[in-house]
């Protein structure tokens, strides 16, 4: 089995051959089509909108592959309940009635997004404010018309005319969104982009829902002329929050909605399907490139690429990887194992553990004991550790009162097992005063976040510099060389009283692995069965670094529903 070769050479695919190629084929040509059709011809079946995206892929797949065939059709009639070919389609297309497809796979989020008339006089009140879901939901379920007076602070009272493009993925992600029966949309229906555009564009008080690939400019950072995002005020404060400023441009919005931002229910995917699972050489290869180098061209287009775990998913499924890790033979062509792939994976492995002890045996010892994090593939409360004389907070933070009066505080053992490796934090300054339970650092894994609060009041002496060259220090020595801040206290003597020390952090920790286990039981399962093997291990255990691959809206839930309450 040659699989590397067949991912690397067999990225042979475009030369493309689409004659005749279209937007529509007449149900006449169908035959006439079909017959052009070569056996070594890649055949790919479209839904309009996925027509640009398609075709850059086509064209730089080609570029690198010049052997390679296309054959390229949009969607007609009947056309997506028949076997031939892979089907690239949006989610209205692949719930379409039929035969359950062999395979399915997610190969990139889409969102459906309001906009309005970059001209509107109050494009300053309306960018700073937003729009909450509660707002659009008076907009868009109500009766009578709604004037800008009502949902934004200190603007005209001129009525909003809004406008939506009726097909039922938007219909009906609108109705979720704003929670009312899909029938009952107060708003003025159109069939095409083009249309809602030019109305916009005549209406300097209108909005609109459409999807971001409507409106942006083909290859371009850009929407089309006159149109601007219309922000959501997410947490319905009445402002756009520094967080929630994903509006800016096309590619902000795209990576919003990767990593947790903007609001599920506006949030889509686009799949890859086929009557019958692909075998060929270089079916195969062509989707596998969608699923790596491919990635990058899903947000020039107005889509969002992948996680890693959700592209790992997809190619187990597409090659199949069985659970000795190879891929089965295939008809067709030379396959190579993908044993040295583990070896590779092994070695790094060895590397980063190699790196950990370097940087634990390196440190300098503090008057905290210094811990050395074992690594494991489960979370088991008998891993945490938890060093006599720290008094712990509810939010997973540590505090330790040096002989000269200062506060040292970092991060539980907990918590950085629970998040794994964190590559940047966001620390506040030496001079800043903070109260327990204020927010005081912010951590970052790959773009992923989660605050963490204080658990003491004080002024900040000083900040552990070193965070911000290698932030796993935290990981790797939580309660020595990870620590966070220095902090003056002012009344250490009452907030001490709310901590907990020694035996009574240990019988607290059982507690918390029964809240972990609740939020994961309850919460992950409910966003994509492709976790199951991420979080639990035989036996049902938790997984070490649990939350490490898990998508960004499963961090925003575990920020709302496990630490936020422990404030």
């Amino acid at each position: 089995m040659k699989l590397l070769k067949s991912l690397l050479f067999g990225l042979s695919v475009l030369a493309y051959c689409h004659p005749g190629f279209c937007n529509d084929f007449p149900d006449k040509e169908d035959k006439a089509t079909e017959e052009r059709m070569t056996g070594d011809s890649i055949r790919i079946i479209i839904s309009p909108e996925l027509n640009t995206l398609t075709m850059a892929w086509i064209t730089e797949y080609s570029r690198l592959n010049p052997s390679a065939k296309f054959s390229l059709r949009n969607i007609q009639g009947d056309l997506l309940n028949r076997p031939e070919g892979i089907y690239f389609v949006s989610g209205e297309y692949a719930e379409a009635p039929g035969d359950v497809p062999a395979l399915k796979i997610n190969i990139g989020h889409q969102a459906i997004v309001p906009v309005f008339n970059a001209k509107n006089p109050m494009l300053a009140e309306i960018s700073g404010q937003g729009i909450s879901t509660h707002e659009f939901a008076r907009l868009l379920s109500g009766k009578g018309k709604i004037g800008w007076s009502d949902v934004i602070s200190g603007a005209q009272n001129e009525p909003v005319t809004p406008y939506f493009i009726d097909n039922p993925e938007i219909r009906t992600g609108i109705s979720d969104f704003i929670k009312t029966d899909p029938a009952a949309l107060n708003a003025v229906p159109v069939s095409k982009a083009l249309d809602l555009i030019t109305a916009i564009q005549n209406d300097p008080y209108a909005i609109g829902f459409c999807k971001l690939s409507d409106i942006r400019k083909e290859n371009l950072n850009e929407l089309v002329n006159d149109i601007k995002l219309l922000p959501i005020d997410k947490n319905g404060n009445g402002r756009i929050d520094h967080f929630e400023e994903i509006y800016g441009s096309p590619d902000d919005l795209s990576r919003g909605v990767w990593i947790g931002k903007y609001p599920r229910a506006l949030s889509g995917n686009i799949y890859a399907l086929s009557q019958t699972k692909p075998v060929d050489e270089k079916s195969l290869a062509f989707l596998t490139w969608i699923m790596t180098d491919g990635g990058k061209y899903l947000s020039s287009n107005g889509y969002s690429d992948l996680i890693s775990i959700e592209k790992q998913a997809n190619l187990v499924a597409l090659l199949g990887i069985q659970g000795n890790g190879e891929v089965p033979a295939q008809s067709g062509g030379p396959f190579v194992s993908l044993s040295w792939l583990i070896i590779l994976a092994i070695v790094v492995a060895l590397g980063v553990i190699i790196a950990v002890i370097t940087l634990i045996l390196a440190g300098r010892r503090m008057a905290t004991a210094k811990e050395v994090i074992p690594l494991t593939a489960a979370l088991k409360e008998n891993i945490m550790r938890g060093p006599m004389g720290l008094y712990y907070d509810r939010t997973h933070t540590w505090a330790f009162m040096e002989p000269e009066g200062m506060i040292r505080v970092g991060i539980d053992d907990f918590f950085q097992h629970v998040t794994g490796s964190i590559t940047r934090v966001v620390m506040k300054g030496p001079g800043e005063f903070i109260r327990r339970g204020e927010k005081m650092l912010t951590i970052i894994r790959y773009g992923k976040q989660l605050n963490l609060y204080a658990p003491v009041t004080g002024t900040i002496r000083a900040q552990n510099t070193d965070l911000k060259k290698n932030s796993a220090l935290i990981n790797a020595s939580p309660y020595a060389d990870g620590w966070i801040y220095q902090i003056e206290p002012r009344n250490w003597s009452r907030e001490v009283q709310f901590m907990f020390l020694g035996e009574k952090y240990r019988e607290w920790l059982k507690d918390e692995f029964i809240r972990l286990r609740n939020f994961f039981e309850t919460s992950v399962k409910s966003h994509s069965a492709v976790y199951d093997y991420a979080i639990l291990q035989d036996g049902g255990e938790l997984k070490d670094n649990v939350l490490a691959d898990l998508e960004p809206e499963v961090w925003e839930e575990f920020q709302t529903k496990f630490i936020d309450p422990s404030r």
